[in-house]
Parts: structure tokens; C-alpha cells; sequence
């Protein structure tokens, strides 16, 4: 259910006609919490999660296909973090981190990117099982953010223009995150001629400066609609378009039942070895925290 008019836990979906130009605005809140909230990560690392998960929901709302699912993963070398993964399915997102403690602890109080992943690639990869359709992209992890890092990707991957901020702010009322994407549609659509994306079209140009002056209060206010928000933004344009929202939340897919099915089909020996002492099989869940024992007995 949408919060607050458009305030919390939403995706919402912006076009710019005459600009040729197409964007999406999110706020996470409470779902964001509920993720968080069995982790236990140092401050660093929820507001780095918090920020991945913001766009996780941009891009994954982006998905035509309902049952489509987006997927964020960064691998890393000779960083804090080793592996960090998000993902959206039917508006529903989770995500994890995994990290070193001890390089954590050694780090300055506020990590650059450069810190937190060293080495590191960004993958990002759209599933959409209605066309039978998988995509992914990779690009080096670099710049000094995350949403850099993500604007790198669909200039390199997509070569579409575009401009993407995040920000993610933690108060006595718990984590709020939100992310903006815009992009200048690709010449041939809205019934244009097919031509090679330019890079530099003053369409494009006008619309990145008035979306990059978003201030990353804005973005984290959990008072402010995101349609409120979007018209700050571009009402002295001819036309502004609010798509339908999608509402966003937490959503873990581990299931005691499945997880059970899919062990019971290793061989007896195998089971065992799986075993610990008592007999039992212990599965745990990254994104969920959650263990869950299953017992053949």
C-alpha cells in the first residue's frame, strides 16, 4: 500500500515529452528498515546498502515484465566489501552485504567508494521471463559514489544519457533513501527516426542540470511526495507526466518448505554429511539472516 501520498516506499515513474527525456524518482523507508534490521552493519554499510537498494528500485522499476527481476552485484578485490548483492522482484527488494571487520575497523569513519569496494565491478542484470529475455551489463566500480558508478554503467553498457543521484539518510525514526534516474530516450522512440543515441543533445543537456539540482534532502524527506518533488524539479517545462507508482517493500524469497524439497532431492550420504551433531541441516539465508534447521528424522 502506498504511504503518505507518494511520500515513502515508492517508485514513481516521470516523461518529460518535450524534452524526449524519461526518469524515476524512489523513496525506501520502513522496507528499507525491515532489511536492515537483522544485520546489525556498521553505520558505513547500512547507508551504502541503503543507497544500492535505492537503486535497485529505480532500475527494477523500470521493468515492463511484472514477474521481471532486476539484480545489483558487486564484486570486489582488496576491499572492505567482498560481495554485495540487491534485488527487485515485483516491487519487492533485499539485499545484503559481505564484509572484512578488521579492514572496516582500520578505515576512515566515512569510506570512499575506492575503499569500500577496491577492485571492484559493477553487474547488473534484468531478467524478464514474458519475452524470455536476460540481459546484463558490467562496468568497473569507479567515481566517488555509487550513483557515479551507475551512471558509468548506462554510458557505457546502455550508451544512453543519463543522470542519477542517490542519497540516504539515517534520523531517531529509522533509514530513508531515495534515488532519482533520468535518461534521454534513444532517437526513434516516441515515433522519431532511428538514430545513434547522441551523447551531448541540449535536449538532454537542459534536462540533466535541472535534474542534478535535486539536493539530497530533498531525496530523503519523507515528507516530501515524490510528485511534489518531481514538479519542484520541472514545472517550468510544457508538460510533465506522473506515471502510474509502484509501491515498494520488503521481500525475502526463502521458503522452509522449498529449501526442504530442494535438500531432500541429495542422496541419504550426501544429507549426512550436510549434517551437524543432532542431525540437523542448518540453511541459512544472506538477505533474510534467517536459519532455517531441517530435519530428516
Amino acid at each position: 500500500m502506498l504511504q503518505n501520498n507518494l511520500t515513502l516506499d515508492v517508485a514513481l515513474g516521470v516523461t518529460i515529452p518535450l524534452r524526449h527525456a524519461r526518469g524515476r524518482v524512489v523513496r525506501v523507508g520502513p522496507a528499507l528498515d525491515a532489511i536492515l534490521a537483522n544485520h546489525n552493519y556498521p553505520a558505513p554499510l547500512e547507508r551504502m546498502l541503503a543507497e544500492a537498494l535505492a537503486l535497485t528500485a529505480l532500475l527494477g522499476s523500470l521493468l515492463k515484465d511484472p514477474n521481471g527481476q532486476l539484480t545489483l552485484q558487486a564484486q570486489t578485490k582488496g576491499g572492505i566489501v567482498d560481495l554485495l548483492v540487491c534485488d527487485y522482484l515485483g516491487g519487492e527488494l533485499r539485499g545484503y552485504v559481505r564484509h572484512d571487520p578488521a579492514a572496516l575497523a582500520d578505515s576512515p569513519r566515512d569510506p570512499s567508494l575506492r575503499s569500500l569496494f577496491g577492485d571492484g565491478y559493477l553487474a547488473i542484470t534484468f531478467d524478464q521471463p514474458a519475452t524470455d529475455e536476460r540481459y546484463q551489463g558490467i562496468v568497473p566500480l569507479e567515481g566517488e559514489s555509487l550513483a557515479e558508478a551507475a551512471q558509468s554503467y548506462f554510458a557505457q553498457s546502455e550508451q544512453i544519457p543519463s543522470i542519477v543521484r542517490l542519497a540516504a539518510r539515517r534520523t531517531e525514526g529509522g533509514w530513508t533513501a531515495g534515488g532519482l534516474l533520468f535518461q534521454h530516450l534513444p532517437e526513434g522512440e516516441e515515433g522519431r527516426e532511428r538514430l545513434h543515441t547522441r551523447m551531448d543533445h541540449p535536449e538532454w543537456d537542459h534536462v540533466a542540470v535541472l535534474a542534478g539540482s535535486i539536493r539530497a534532502e530533498e531525496l530523503t524527506d519523507p515528507t516530501l511526495p515524490l510528485d511534489d518533488l518531481a514538479w519542484r524539479l520541472f514545472h517550468e517545462e510544457g508538460e510533465v507526466r506522473m506515471l502510474a507508482p509502484v509501491s515498494l517493500d520488503r521481500g525475502c524469497r526463502c521458503d522452509p518448505e522449498y529449501v526442504r524439497s530442494v535438500i531432500a532431492r541429495f542422496p541419504v550420504e550426501e544429507r549426512a554429511e550436510m549434517a551437524d551433531e543432532e542431525g540437523v541441516i542448518r540453511v541459512n539465508c544472506e538477505f533474510c539472516a534467517t536459519s532455517f534447521p531441517i530435519n530428516f528424522d
